[in-house]
């Protein structure tokens, strides 16, 4: 079996150059050793990384958060960090009538202490609502409702 005239058979396979058609006459990614450089690669500079950008010499800023659990507030005074003025405080109570005063004062009123005994909810504390408050600001920091 002989191969066509127009063309000849190869003796060796293509070279890698040949194969992916890269360009002899292009420059190579690295340098090439100089009159008094050794071609072991001592004396020569890396590539820049081709496609990256280069380092940015920007300072890192850190900023620190700090979390506060959330405050579960109750009947009693609460130590605590005032979410307004930042004072490490123990909370000043007020007392409010709520629903609970009200469902008391009307409990009392269908079972007949309709002479002034149904008010007695109204002066007792552990039935109405408890506002939690701020004594160097005075600002609210929150409410126990008790229904």
């Amino acid at each position: 079996m002989s191969a066509p005239s127009g063309n000849p058979i190869p003796s060796a396979p293509p070279s890698y150059e040949e194969a992916m058609g890269i360009n002899m006459n292009y420059p190579h990614p690295y340098p090439i050793p100089g009159h008094g450089q050794k071609p072991d690669g001592k004396g020569m500079n890396p590539p820049p990384h081709m496609g990256q950008p280069p380092p940015a010499n920007n300072p890192i800023t850190v900023q620190t958060v700090y979390v506060q659990q959330p405050v579960l507030l109750y009947d009693r005074p609460v130590q605590m960090c005032c979410p307004s003025c930042n004072q490490v405080i123990v909370t000043r109570l007020s007392y409010d009538s709520g629903a609970l005063t009200w469902l008391s004062c009307g409990g009392l009123c269908l079972l007949g202490c309709v002479a002034g005994c149904c008010l007695i909810p109204f002066c007792i504390d552990a039935l109405k609502d408890v506002d939690h408050t701020c004594p160097k600001c005075s600002a609210l920091v929150g409410s126990y409702k008790r229904l």
